[in-house]
């Protein structure tokens, strides 16, 4: 498969998952958007963590004002995951980057950025890259967070994110 064809199938999936995605061809075009998708949230009282770890996560641009280093009152987190598959449509978040893997899990905008080259077909795929040294911790996230209580009705945002937002640089 085509990295073209491969990012085409993960942004499709994502979509699947009740996620949104956007492309970003660089640092100038990814401050834009997050700065446009942190705006959308910024009409009430926003805080923002961004654990400025990776590279692209310094590139964003976010007015001091409005980050916090608290990822447990932050209303969105902006961050960059370990990687992603493009079967589930789904983010992979590693203890290995040193930062905390729930950051993203506890505010109610979850704003990721994943390199287009850190995109795998497959699960199979993502763990034959990774060899025999796992991280401690790998956690899966595709699409906001749902869950249904025992009369089955579907309720968002309970356990994790309620808006997922992917930007693919």
């Amino acid at each position: 498969m085509t990295d073209v064809s491969l990012l085409e199938r993960f942004i499709e999936n994502v979509g699947k998952v009740s996620a949104e995605a956007f492309r970003a061809s660089g640092a100038d075009e990814l401050n834009s958007l997050v700065w446009r998708i942190v705006g959308e949230d910024a009409a009430g009282k926003v805080s923002v963590y961004c654990p400025r770890v990776t590279e692209k996560e310094k590139a964003v641009n976010i007015p001091p004002a409005l980050l916090t280093d608290n990822y447990v009152s932050a209303s969105v987190c902006v961050e960059e995951a370990f990687a992603a598959v493009a079967e589930t449509g789904s983010l992979i978040w590693s203890s290995r980057s040193g930062k905390p893997v729930q950051g993203g899990l506890l505010p109610a905008h979850h704003l990721a950025i994943v390199s287009a080259e850190h995109i795998y077909e497959s699960f199979e795929d993502l763990f034959a890259a990774l060899g025999p040294n796992l991280p401690t911790n790998i956690t899966v996230e595709s699409g906001p967070s749902r869950t249904a209580d025992i009369e089955l009705t579907l309720t968002v945002g309970v356990h994790g994110p309620e808006r997922l937002t992917i930007i693919v640089v």
